[in-house]
């Protein structure tokens, strides 16, 4: 446990250059390439005294390796400041909208990998006969549909008054279980078109290509029922491809799904600040956001090496 305990230290420890490496690409972009927020907060025909001052206030006045010192600094305190739109402290603010996101996102997530898994399975079984074309059919069909065009559909669909009008268009109002409900059940249901698409198709791969080993026909051979080859010959030999894909669409889906579905469905979450952030130039809080991408990508390629010592021991420890 100890020794498990200090290698994962080891790697996280490992992964501070691609920190500071994407904080420094970020930082970089913002400072030279970001909107500035002078004569947004300033508004029209602010005098050159107001303007320098507030330059100043924003450090916009400062080298910018004195800028970006000070930038690693709050990157080390995980401190950001306040939001520069809102007056907010930047930490407060993302304690408030994580747990939003989270709960929006966590159900299509699941449910997606979840129903991927059992039509993957399906399909790898039947391979080349009609419901292997189907499944692979509805997947194509899923991966082909932009995530955008999906959102405002399902929008218009659910949550219209010219569509069925069954769920709320936007907001987050969640009192109890039937409110979450309520507001969740439209977001989950772009999450889970959009993501079975691409994860069908490349479960089909891996099982297709398990399925097709020595060990599953010698498992056929002694007589052992469909389901126990499925699950312990099958699913089993395939947890690190299965793990590895699960894994690395958390910082995708954490990200790039709750940006798009926050902002069209008005969700006060982390994706919702952040588009607020780009559209406005908040620095504050668009580095607190890539400071946290960052980290939170050396967070899941940690606990993936970990995970695969879990699901395949023949995994040797470095």
């Amino acid at each position: 446990m100890l020794r498990t305990l200090a290698w994962a230290l080891r790697r996280l420890a490992g992964g501070i250059p691609l920190v500071i490496g994407v904080t420094l690409v970020s930082f970089l972009l913002m400072v030279y390439f970001g909107p500035d927020q002078t004569f947004e907060l300033l508004g029209k025909n602010p005098t050159q005294q107001q303007i320098d001052e507030l330059r100043a206030e924003l450090g916009y006045d400062q080298p910018f390796l004195t800028r970006y010192a000070s930038f690693l600094r709050e990157v080390a305190t995980l401190d950001f400041g306040f939001s520069n739109s809102t007056g907010e402290r930047v930490t407060a603010l993302l304690a408030r909208t994580i747990p939003v996101s989270l709960a929006l996102i966590l159900p299509g997530f699941v449910l997606g990998h979840l129903i991927a898994l059992a039509l993957a399975m399906l399909a790898a079984r039947r391979r080349g006969q009609p419901l292997d074309r189907v499944v692979m059919g509805l997947a194509v069909t899923g991966m082909s549909i932009s995530f955008l065009i999906v959102v405002i559909g399902f929008q218009v669909i659910f949550s219209s008054s010219g569509g069925l009008d069954l769920f709320p268009v936007r907001g987050w109002n969640v009192q109890s279980l039937a409110d979450y409900l309520w507001y969740v059940t439209v977001p989950t249901l772009c999450l889970v078109f959009v993501a079975v698409g691409y994860d069908t198709r490349f479960y089909r791969a891996v099982f297709a290509e398990e399925l097709s080993r020595d060990h599953v026909r010698t498992a056929r051979a002694w007589g052992l029922p469909e389901h126990v080859v499925l699950v312990k010959h099958v699913l089993r030999n395939s947890l690190v491809p299965v793990t590895t894909r699960i894994m690395f669409s958390i910082p995708q889906v954490a990200i790039g799904g709750s940006l798009i579905i926050e902002s069209y469905f008005g969700i006060p979450g982390v994706g919702k600040v952040t588009y607020d952030a780009i559209v406005t130039g908040d620095q504050p809080v668009l580095k607190a956001v890539v400071t946290l991408t960052a980290i939170l990508f050396v967070v899941v390629v940690t606990l993936t090496d970990l995970l695969y010592r879990v699901v395949d021991p023949r995994v040797v420890r470095e």
